[in-house]
């Protein structure tokens, strides 16, 4: 079926029946389901997190409250109610909800909820909300198939991504839609949740009471994901349950979820104690101690971007040239980790942890920089010699642009004597490479270079 094709509506068909499958807009959800299901909220008052886009006249609580209706694009990480904020556009609205996963969901299944979409429009003037969760796992044919049904309103889209949809999908569907990114839930959201999950008839109804470390260790564990932290709480009070204690506790929490409690808050002094101790063994080239700092703030939950992160710069500041590779690892594991995020992604993070650890050390990169952007600041600049300036564009030639300068490929060599710097800064050197590593080349090569360049 070609594209135009697929909103072709056949005048004669007779109407659709009532539909089967959808779930109703006031669903009952089964006693039976997890608490993450049976907690999941009702109404925009409920909704924890997200005050960004929740606020009076905000974006997303305009199209919860059934105003301005348009498409959206949901990106965020998991368990912060991408899917719970699509029902409750869908309730509010009144529109048909029809949920599409895209890892089960091909080209056939866009196309057949896109038609029926149109055949209820058309017939019954009832309007469909399509949600497709992990968006950002649909080919471009997949994405491209929703563009003349959004543009038209045929549905109204509300797509969930945990990827940064401005690389993960397709500009056409990106323009034609609004793109709100949610936050992490903080400690005090997950708190929240877990107090009205003890309390609430759909939750665990007040049969038991959770004790304060227990309630900081499911805090720690959830690392903002909503959906992680009622599951490990209904993992727990089942095993509390059995036992008749009526008290969840500590032990009970590390016993079901099979994590033992780590001390670390990731808001105060242990989290920079930690990952100061982290960044310092690598420095001090212990892979072991390296591992530990690593596995600590891992079992507590910390964020694994802010990890990678922090691998990223020690690259460039610790180890340098003496091992080029050490960026690269760094900045593959930070690729790994937001493309297969955890509990995978400790081995990318592992991985680089002991590259750089092993890796030898220099920190002429960071010495270097800091160096010129130190003259920069004290007005060491100086105007760029003429013969380095652009000499493209009309006029150039006139006011003397690129004049003499001399292409370095045309010496067999490759080098040639030639002034770089503005004449305020000739002879400065910022680089000073040491005898670790890779550097020990270039602690050789350097000189050479530059007594070749200023002809001395």
């Amino acid at each position: 079926m070609g594209q135009d094709e697929l909103f072709t509506v056949n005048p004669e068909a007779a109407p659709p029946p009532e539909p089967v499958a959808d779930a109703p807009r006031e669903q009952v959800v089964p006693a039976g389901s997890p608490l993450a299901v049976r907690m999941r909220p009702r109404s925009l008052d409920e909704v924890v997190g997200q005050k960004h886009l929740l606020g009076e006249g905000a974006p997303l609580r305009r199209l919860v409250e059934g105003a301005a209706p348009a498409s959206v694009l949901l990106y965020g990480p998991p368990g912060t109610g991408k899917t719970t904020l699509a029902n409750l556009v869908s309730t509010a609205t009144g529109r048909r909800f029809v949920a599409l996963s895209a890892l089960s969901a091909g080209v056939k299944e866009v196309r057949g909820v896109i038609e029926e979409a149109r055949r209820r429009r058309n017939y019954n003037a009832e309007n469909t909300v399509l949600f497709i969760d992990e968006v950002h796992r649909f080919s471009k044919t997949q994405q491209d198939a929703l563009l003349g049904a959004v543009e038209d309103r045929t549905v109204l889209l509300v797509a969930a991504t945990t990827e940064n949809p401005s690389f993960s999908v397709v500009s056409p569907l990106l323009s034609r839609s609004l793109v709100l990114q949610l936050r992490s839930l903080t400690d005090d959201d997950i708190r929240e949740l877990l107090t009205r999950a003890m309390a609430d008839e759909r939750g665990l109804a007040g049969e038991l009471t959770l004790e304060p470390d227990a309630e900081d260790h499911l805090v720690r564990l959830a690392s903002g994901d909503a959906r992680r932290a009622l599951t490990a709480l209904e993992a727990a009070a089942d095993a509390a349950a059995a036992t008749e204690a009526g008290v969840i506790d500590l032990a009970t929490v590390e016993s079901t979820v099979d994590k033992a409690a780590v001390r670390y808050d990731r808001d105060g002094d242990q989290h920079y104690d930690v990952i100061s101790a982290f960044i310092k063994s690598i420095r001090g080239s212990d892979v072991d101690a390296a591992l530990h700092y690593l596995a600590r703030m891992i079992e507590a939950g910390e964020d694994p971007r802010f990890l990678a992160r922090r691998l990223v710069v020690h690259a460039s500041e610790d180890i340098g040239m003496a091992d080029p590779t050490a960026l690269q690892s760094a900045v593959a594991a930070a690729h790994a980790v937001q493309f297969i995020g955890m509990p995978e992604g400790r081995l990318a993070l592992a991985q680089a942890t002991v590259h750089l650890a092993t890796a030898p050390k220099s920190n002429s990169v960071i010495v270097g920089i800091d160096a010129a952007i130190a003259d920069v600041r004290a007005g060491k600049a100086g105007v760029v010699p003429p013969h380095l300036r652009d000499g493209h564009y009309a006029g150039a030639e006139k006011l003397g642009n690129a004049k003499g300068y001399r292409y370095p490929h045309n010496v067999p060599e490759g080098v040639l004597a030639q002034q770089y710097p503005p004449d305020t800064l000739v002879g400065q050197d910022y680089y000073h490479p040491t005898q670790r590593g890779g550097e020990r080349t270039l602690a050789e090569r350097v000189p050479k270079l530059r007594r070749t360049i200023r002809g001395s």
